[in-house]
């Protein structure tokens, strides 16, 4: 970390290890919510349910799908066009004309038919909210707000602007070590 609390290389990982509610995970060990099979299968669920709604392209569905998840699950697009070019080889759905250089895809009628049922009525993004639980996804949604912020006074702030934000962040650090401090 370079010394103004802000990473050196956009690589570089706010916390060391992770999140403190996601465990970390050695070499070779993944957990469906870290790249492992169930991601892969979360991916094409979600493309699904999505597309039962409304036509959508790539990026849009990856937007959609971190709001949703309120920022728990960005999918890469990495895992989402490979994903769409399966669903559309298994004839589940169907990219449309291009528009602005992005294919728009529809549900074929046999996509639909794969959405009906039980298990179309829970959404693979409502699973982190069962698992992190509301105050995590809550806690999760505020950090983001507050690095948006932070990003925004730094990239445009004045060195006394900046000065000013290291001072807020510095006394709600001192803060919520207090809460812990603080409980019985």
């Amino acid at each position: 970390m370079a010394g103004h609390g802000f990473p050196a290389h956009p690589h570089e990982r706010l916390f060391a290890f992770g999140p403190p509610w996601q465990p970390p995970f050695g070499p070779g060990q993944r957990s469906r919510h870290h790249g492992g099979r169930g991601r892969r299968a979360n991916v094409r669920e979600a493309i699904l349910t999505l597309l039962t709604e409304r036509s959508m392209h790539g990026y849009e569905m990856i937007q959609e799908i971190e709001r949703r998840s309120r920022g728990t699950w960005r999918p890469s697009p990495g895992s989402v066009y490979p994903t769409l070019q399966l669903l559309e080889d298994e004839g589940l759905i169907v990219a449309a004309a291009a528009e602005a250089g992005r294919k728009r895809y529809d549900l074929t009628e046999s996509g639909q038919a794969s959405q009906g049922g039980d298990d179309a009525a829970r959404a693979p993004w409502e699973q982190f909210s069962e698992e992190y639980g509301e105050s995590v996804l809550d806690t999760r949604a505020a950090i983001h707000g507050i690095m948006q912020a932070v990003g925004e006074v730094m990239r445009v702030g004045t060195d006394g602007q900046r000065e000013q934000a290291n001072q807020v962040l510095e006394q709600a650090r001192r803060q919520l070590y207090g809460i812990l401090a603080d409980h019985d």
